[in-house]
């Protein structure tokens, strides 16, 4: 599930989060297979790349740090 885009109240501006959850690392790994290949994935990273918005790019896994209900 993608929960959004997040910039800086204050301080630098050169950097956004994304947040994503999966149930697991297997719906991962069936999410990125997709990059490059499925059409929306595609036109997606047409806009990113033309756009030179993305200077650099980072994964982060975490986990919750309360259990859920």
């Amino acid at each position: 599930m993608h929960h959004g885009y997040s910039l800086p109240a204050e301080g630098a501006s050169d950097r956004a989060e994304a947040l994503f959850s999966f149930e697991s690392l297997a719906a991962y790994e069936r999410y990125r297979a997709r990059f490059g290949s499925a059409p929306e994935f595609v036109a997606a990273d047409r806009i990113r790349d033309g756009s030179g918005c993305v200077l650099r790019y980072e994964r982060t896994f975490m986990r919750p740090l309360l259990p859920s209900d």
